[in-house]
């Protein structure tokens, strides 16, 4: 076994002892939990709302829904990727929501800065000007997204759920998953009239390695 297969084990089994003891009625299993994934969490949660004020309500009203389920949740598959679901579901009902208050409203960014990298500075302020602009092209191309697609870009690169787990949380076929995650990138491609590949649209999922 690789370290890598052996570390996602660890987690694994860590996450169903949690669950046991989060079913058992346990508090500290819970906060365990939360501030296991709060940080990736959020970080979904941020690249999906239309407002970014509202990210720290969404992770609330997830972990106030998930308490209520002492004794009865049934862990299939991830925690992490059953809760980044749930985020997700959360932020558009939240999107939704602000929409039609806003009737006419121009939406706001979705991605926020952090969320995308930036790239190493080799040539200087003009460069880094550059990287800045391409990230906010990005993140109003994004807002442009249909919900079913920007969602699975977002769980796929920001959360890192494999597409199998994605469509099995979402109820649909990996087919389905991985047409919309295709759609998405080239729709993106096209508001960015072909400014955007691939690893540009990859590069925040690596460069926060270093981030739980």
């Amino acid at each position: 076994m690789t370290a890598g297969c052996w570390s996602l084990a660890v987690l694994m089994i860590e996450d169903r002892v949690l669950v046991w003891r989060f079913n058992r009625g346990e508090p500290a299993a819970l906060c365990r939990i939360y501030e296991k994934y709060r940080d990736p969490l959020l970080k979904v949660a941020a690249a999906l709302l239309n407002d970014r004020s509202g990210v720290e309500d969404v992770l609330h009203d997830v972990f106030v829904d998930f308490a209520q389920t002492t004794g009865r949740f049934r862990l299939k598959g991830s925690l992490k990727g059953y809760l980044s679901i749930c985020v997700a579901n959360r932020a558009r009902d939240m999107n939704r929501t602000r929409q039609r208050r806003s009737t006419g409203a121009k939406n706001v960014s979705p991605v926020p800065d952090e969320a995308v990298s930036r790239p190493a500075d080799p040539d200087g302020p003009e460069h880094t000007a550059m990287s800045r602009e391409l990230t906010a092209k990005l993140g109003a191309a994004m807002g442009d997204l249909p919900d079913e697609q920007r969602e699975i870009i977002v769980l796929h690169l920001q959360g890192r759920l494999p597409f199998r787990e994605i469509a099995r949380l979402q109820e649909i076929s990996i087919n389905t998953a991985m047409s919309r995650y295709r759609y998405g990138l080239d729709k993106l491609r096209s508001i960015l009239n072909g400014e955007l590949n691939d690893e540009q649209v990859k590069e925040h999922r690596t460069s926060r390695r270093n981030v739980p």
